[in-house]
């Protein structure tokens, strides 16, 4: 138990308390605040610990949003690589096919035109012969001349007039 005076004024209030009883309302006081405190640090604990996820959800996020624009860059740069060289590829058979095809234009031309020359010089080996001949007036000469790729037909008929 305790004792205490107050004075109020002219009056002496005598107050007599039960030191346990406040003791033990002191403790349950202090239970409460620590319950409130732990429960208020609880609760700060799992705002705090929310807002970092968000915050790491976000930059996470935005990494990986900017890492798939960074893919599809590189995708893009990579397909247009590609396709230069695709399009240098078709140029070069392009041209190489070109100029094959122009070297065999030229052979079968000079092969062409050998054959010719050969029947041009039969020819006037013909005629100069002929023309040596007694008889040129008494007959005529007519040819005909075929000219392919693997060989040479030569037809010379003498017409009697």
């Amino acid at each position: 138990m305790g004792l205490r005076f107050c004075t109020h004024g002219n009056l002496i209030v005598l107050v007599i308390e039960d030191v346990e009883e406040r003791t033990e309302w002191k403790k349950t006081e202090k239970q409460k605040l620590k319950k409130t405190f732990k429960k208020q640090t609880k609760a700060a604990t799992e705002i705090q610990a929310w807002w970092r996820g968000t915050l790491v959800r976000r930059t996470l996020l935005h990494a990986a949003l900017r890492a798939c624009i960074i893919q599809r860059w590189w995708r893009l740069t990579l397909d247009s690589l590609l396709q230069k060289k695709r399009r240098q590829a078709l140029l070069t058979y392009a041209n190489t096919v070109r100029a094959v095809v122009k070297i065999q234009s030229l052979v079968r031309m000079w092969r062409i035109h050998w054959r010719y020359r050969q029947v041009l010089n039969a020819i006037y080996v013909i005629q100069c012969h002929w023309q040596c001949h007694n008889c040129h007036t008494c007959a005529l000469l007519r040819g005909h001349c075929v000219v392919t790729a693997t060989h040479l037909q030569f037809h010379i008929e003498i017409i009697n007039p």
